[in-house]
């Protein structure tokens, strides 16, 4: 069974920064797909940042110029830094973990705040 593993939420200023983490544990084919996706109050999930095991990566408009993600193949981690943070970037974050169609895996999300 596959687990993913999220830390490095809280609470932070706007214009602050916060890096997530992600451990994936378990059977993982190497060829994947990590990924955050968020969640905000009353929203739907939305993509954030995804990046391949080949290290191609896809933003979300909204954060781009702002978080970076990466990875560590061997260590089946991925980490999303986030730099000026805004107060619409509250939500809860997840990580994603993806191969083939039918292999979909997510974290139990950590909580971001960015309040004054």
């Amino acid at each position: 069974q596959v687990q993913l593993v999220e830390s490095g939420g809280g609470l932070v200023q706007p214009g602050g920064s916060l890096r997530l983490s992600c451990a994936a544990s378990g059977s993982i084919f190497s060829r994947n797909v990590m990924g955050w996706y968020r969640q905000a109050p009353g929203k739907e999930r939305e993509l954030v940042a995804t990046i391949t095991s080949s290290g191609s990566t896809n933003y979300a408009d909204s954060v781009k110029g702002r978080f970076t993600i990466s990875r560590d193949n061997a260590k089946n981690t991925v980490w999303l830094q986030m730099n000026s943070l805004k107060l619409e970037d509250t939500a809860a974050y997840y990580c994603n973990l993806r191969w083939y169609s039918t292999r979909d895996y997510w974290g139990e999300g950590t909580l971001v705040t960015v309040s004054t």
